[in-house]
């Protein structure tokens, strides 16, 4: 192309087409990746400041999943808490009902035999045992009593001393109508009545032996005692089912949170044992309701507090989560606006630059008429 020569006119009109072209391409693959700034031979300042900001974006990202992580554990253990506070609360309630529990007395109605405590055989004894106390032989004479009111009025008068406070048969009520006889062992405990075979024992009262007629507080209160140590077992196992992602804040595990790249700046979280154990709620037969109440309502307090430490763990990692987004915004944003293209302005500059590419086509077609007059005169 050297051995061409071309007139100074068309040489300029081209020189600006190539110029045109060269601008048009280039606006036309900004328009196309949205990109001003798309390698390092654009601007290399940049290119490479863009680039580090993105890489700790990117990182922060990671940092961001993590959080999400540590968010969700805290909730689970939050959960557990007030899983474990509704089970607490049962048991307080199973606790209120055995206060309230009473025993049923052991009563046993007989009628007195005419004879009960008379004959030639000897005197007569008879053995009264309640609970699994000591058992009190009661020793009849061998007096006649022809009729059952007063057979029975002689049993009466024969435990009175026995039975009044502080006697070896106290809390043995004896109760004589006529000759029906009535015994009654408030506590509920079980009253057992037997006597000397020659005798025929209590029999000779005209009523069978017992040792199982009533209920004791303690037999009362069993039920609700089963019921409470069931719910203990309940909280051990939910404290060891509130878990996330194989994290359990109420079995002893510990988390991390960290809030940037380098580990630096962290949150470290201190786990809790609270399966009954851990939280004081014993074993019970109820012999202390107090007691148990009160080991629940320290419980209640314990999970309470815990509950307000989460919380304000939760609070920390949540706001740094929400910190962490901004930044990644604010990094992601900073590094757009070196590399990104501005299309509207590009758009525009792509329209003028056609415009300047015709009119420099006009402009060199006019330049060119020159040299084709001079062909007309040859010709």
């Amino acid at each position: 192309m050297g051995d061409i020569v071309i007139n100074s006119a068309v040489r300029s009109n081209l020189q600006t087409l190539q110029g045109t072209a060269k601008l048009m391409a280039q606006t036309q693959g900004r328009l196309a990746s949205g990109l001003k700034v798309s390698s390092a031979l654009d601007n290399p300042q940049s290119y490479f400041t863009a680039a580090g900001l993105n890489a700790r974006a990117t990182d922060l990202s990671t940092i961001q999943d993590s959080l999400s992580l540590g968010v969700k554990t805290l909730n689970a253990a939050d959960e557990g808490i007030k899983a474990i506070q509704k089970l607490v609360d049962q048991a307080k309630s199973v606790a209120n009902q055995a206060l309230q529990a009473k025993a049923t007395a052991t009563t046993l109605d007989a009628t007195a035999e005419a004879a009960a405590i008379a004959g030639s055989a000897g005197a007569r004894t008879v053995s009264f045992q309640i609970g699994t106390a000591t058992a009190v032989d009661v020793v009849f004479d061998t007096a006649t009593y022809a009729t059952a009111a007063s057979s029975a009025a002689a049993i009466e008068s024969e435990l009175a001393d026995l039975t009044s406070p502080g006697g070896a048969l106290a809390g043995l009520s004896v109760t004589v109508d006529g000759d029906s006889i009535s015994f009654e062992v408030e506590s509920g405990e079980d009253l057992t009545i037997s006597g000397t075979a020659a005798a025929t024992g209590a029999a000779g009262f005209g009523i069978a032996d017992s040792s199982d007629n009533g209920e004791t507080l303690t037999e009362a209160r069993s039920t609700y005692a089963n019921d409470y140590n069931g719910l203990r077992t309940q909280i051990d196992q939910l404290a060891t089912d509130a878990s996330f992602n194989g994290i359990n804040l109420l079995n002893g595990d510990s988390l991390t949170v960290k809030f940037n790249e380098s580990g630096s700046s962290k949150l470290d979280i201190s786990g809790v044992t609270y399966n009954s154990d851990g939280l004081g709620i014993d074993s019970t037969d109820f012999s202390d309701i107090d007691a148990d109440l009160a080991l629940l309502d320290e419980a209640t307090s314990t999970l309470r507090q815990q509950a307000s430490t989460f919380g304000a763990n939760l609070s920390v990692v949540q706001n740094r989560q929400d910190f962490t987004e901004n930044m990644i915004n604010v990094l992601e944003g900073g590094a757009g606006d070196l590399t990104l293209a501005d299309t509207n302005e590009e758009a525009a500059n792509l329209l003028a630059l056609q415009t300047r590419q015709s009119l420099a086509q006009s402009s060199l077609s006019l330049a060119n008429q020159a040299e084709q007059s001079v062909l007309n005169l040859i010709r």
